[in-house]
C-alpha cells in the first residue's frame, strides 16, 4: 500500500487578498445587476488604509467604486477609515470586438482551465481543501460571536492517504487574528471547542491527529495592516487546494465571458457530473480557448486509471451531455446574475446554491 500526505490550505474573509477579491466580484455584481452584458476586470490591492480599485469596464451601469469597496470592508467587520483610490478605463475596443463581433459570443481570452471532482467526499471534492474551507468558514462566522475573534485568519489541513483513499486527518492548522486581551491558552480553547470540534467529522480525527493553534503566537495586527493583499492571488484555495491542476488565471472580477471563469465552472460541473455517474471515482477536465472563437481548442480529460467504463465512451457521454462553446456554457449555467460576491469566500466549487455545483439530467 502507498501512503502519503497531502496538505490544503483556506483562509478567512478577512484576510487582505480575500476583501480585495470581494471588492472586485461585487463591483461585478453591481455592474451585471444593472447591465448583465458588462464586460468586466476591475479588481483591487489594498496596503494600510489604502484601496486603489483599477482595471477595465465596459457596461452601461453607473458604479460607486468608492462606496462598494468600503460596505465591503465594513461587512467583513473592519473599521478602520480608507481611502479609495479609481482607476477604471473602458475595455480595449479591439478585446470588446473580439468578443461580441459574432453570432454567439466569444472567449474574452485565451487560456486553459481545469475542473476537478473526486468520491471522497459527498461534494466530491477533495478531503483537505473541503475541511479547511469548512474551518475557515467557521472561523469568519465566530468573529460575530466573539469579539476578541478578529477578521483576518487561515486554516490548513493535511489528509493521510492509502492507495488514493483518505483515510485520517493528520494535522489541523489554524491562525486566527485576535484582541490583545486574549491570552493564547483561552484562544487554543476557544478555537479548538468553537471552531474544529463544530466541523471536522469526528471519523477522520485519530489519536494521533496533531493541532497548531495560533503557532507563531499572538496575531493581533491583520488584514491589510499585517499584510497587503490583491485579487486574484488565492487561486489554488478558490479551486482544488493543489489536488486538481489549475490553469493560473483568477476567477474574481471578470465577467463570464471571460473563460478563466466561466470555463472552469463548466469544467468543474462536467467532472462532478462524471464522478456522480460512477463513470469514474476521480476526474480531471482539462478546456482551451483562443480569444475571439467560440468553442474550445481541445478538451482532455483524465480520470487517473479510476474509469469504470472505457475513456472512449466517457468522451462520448460527455460530447452527447455537454456543449462547450461559450455561449452555451453562459446560458446553461446563468452566468449573467449578479452572483459572484458569493463566490469570493471558501472556494468557488464544492458549496451548495450554484449552478456548476448541480448534477443534470444525462443520457
Amino acid at each position: 500500500m502507498r501512503e502519503y500526505l497531502f496538505t490544503s490550505e483556506s483562509v478567512t474573509d478577512g484576510h487582505p487578498d480575500k476583501i480585495c477579491d470581494q471588492i472586485a466580484d461585487s463591483i461585478l455584481d453591481a455592474a451585471l445587476s444593472q447591465d448583465p452584458y458588462s464586460k468586466m476586470a476591475v479588481e483591487a490591492t489594498i496596503k494600510d488604509d489604502l484601496i486603489l480599485v483599477y482595471g477595465e469596464a465596459n457596461t452601461k451601469a453607473t458604479i460607486d467604486f468608492e462606496k462598494i469597496a468600503k460596505d465591503v470592508i465594513r461587512s467583513i467587520g473592519y473599521n478602520e477609515e480608507y481611502t479609495v483610490m479609481v482607476k477604471v478605463n473602458g475595455q480595449s475596443a479591439e478585446i470588446f470586438n473580439a468578443v461580441t463581433g459574432h453570432d454567439e459570443i466569444a472567449a474574452g481570452d485565451q487560456g486553459i482551465m481545469f475542473g476537478y471532482a473526486s468520491n471522497e467526499t459527498e461534494n466530491y471534492m477533495p478531503l483537505a481543501i473541503d475541511t479547511a474551507h469548512r474551518l475557515s468558514k467557521r472561523l469568519s462566522d465566530l468573529k460575530w460571536e466573539d469579539k476578541r475573534i478578529r477578521p483576518d485568519g487561515k486554516t490548513q489541513v493535511t489528509v493521510l492517504y492509502r492507495d488514493h483513499k483518505p483515510v485520517s486527518i493528520d494535522t489541523i492548522v489554524v491562525s486566527t487574528q485576535h484582541s490583545a486581551d486574549l491570552s493564547q491558552e483561552e484562544l487554543h480553547e476557544i478555537v479548538k471547542t468553537q471552531v474544529i470540534d463544530r466541523v471536522v467529522d469526528p471519523k477522520w480525527i485519530t489519536p494521533d491527529t496533531k493541532y497548531f493553534i495560533n503557532p507563531s503566537g499572538s496575531f493581533i495586527v491583520g488584514g491589510s495592516f499585517g499584510d497587503s493583499g490583491t485579487t486574484g492571488r488565492k487561486i489554488v484555495v478558490d479551486t482544488y487546494g493543489g489536488m486538481g491542476r489549475i490553469g493560473g488565471g483568477c476567477f474574481s472580477s471578470k465577467d463570464p465571458s471571460k473563460v478563466d471563469r466561466s470555463a472552469a465552472y463548466y469544467s468543474r460541473f462536467v467532472a462532478k457530473n462524471l464522478v456522480a455517474a460512477k463513470l469514474a471515482e476521480r476526474c480531471e477536465i482539462q478546456l482551451s480557448y483562443a480569444i475571439g472563437q467560440t468553442h474550445p481548442i481541445s478538451i482532455m480529460i483524465d480520470t487517473f486509471n479510476t474509469n469504470l467504463v472505457e475513456l472512449e465512451e466517457i468522451y462520448a457521454w460527455v460530447k452527447r451531455n455537454f456543449d462547450f462553446s461559450v455561449g452555451n456554457i453562459i446560458r446553461e449555467l446563468d452566468l449573467l446574475k449578479p452572483i459572484y460576491r458569493k463566490t469570493a469566500n471558501f472556494g468557488h466549487f464544492g458549496r451548495d446554491g450554484f449552478s456548476w455545483e448541480t448534477i443534470k439530467t444525462t443520457k
